[in-house]
């Protein structure tokens, strides 16, 4: 059984907590792209579209605010979607707003790409095992509850 690896530098201390972080999401990031390459979907493009699967359609302001996300964030991640026929976009209740939605063609994306996904998952939880990457999952929640946006949400 492999054990899990020693990080460099750990029993230094730390330095910044932000570099860190977004040095970690980069290569994890890269791991789950790398993973889903041959579903034709990056991990972003995934996570949007299996929270429109789960949650059904949103508005675009709403779904940025669930991704933590800025709009400008949100389209540059929509526009290859509804290039491909995934996700479409109607106007929303009133002309200021716009609703998203996943397509059936975006189903059958989703669908391709749950099994790279899951062994993308499996070779986390391999590596730095099971009761770490619960414990590491549990800490994200609680930073990401220090955005903004997140005031309220629980």
């Amino acid at each position: 059984m492999d054990r899990p690896r020693t990080p460099p530098n750990v029993g230094r201390v730390p330095g910044c907590t932000c570099s860190r972080l977004r040095r970690a999401t980069r290569a994890i990031t890269q791991l789950y792209d790398d993973a889903l390459a041959p579903s034709g979907l990056r991990v972003t493009q995934f996570s949007l579209l299996r929270n429109l699967e789960r949650e059904g359609p949103s508005r675009m302001s709403e779904l940025a605010e669930k991704l933590l996300l800025d709009r400008t964030a949100l389209t540059r991640t929509l526009e290859p979607l509804l290039a491909a026929g995934y996700v479409e976009v109607t106007r929303g209740r009133d002309a200021r707003t716009r609703d998203v939605s996943i397509t059936r063609t975006g189903r059958t994306a989703v669908a391709a790409a749950v099994g790279p996904w899951k062994r993308a998952q499996a070779a986390v939880a391999r590596r730095i095992g099971r009761e770490r990457l619960d414990a590491l999952i549990a800490t994200l929640a609680e930073l990401e509850s220090l955005h903004p946006d997140a005031a309220g949400r629980g």
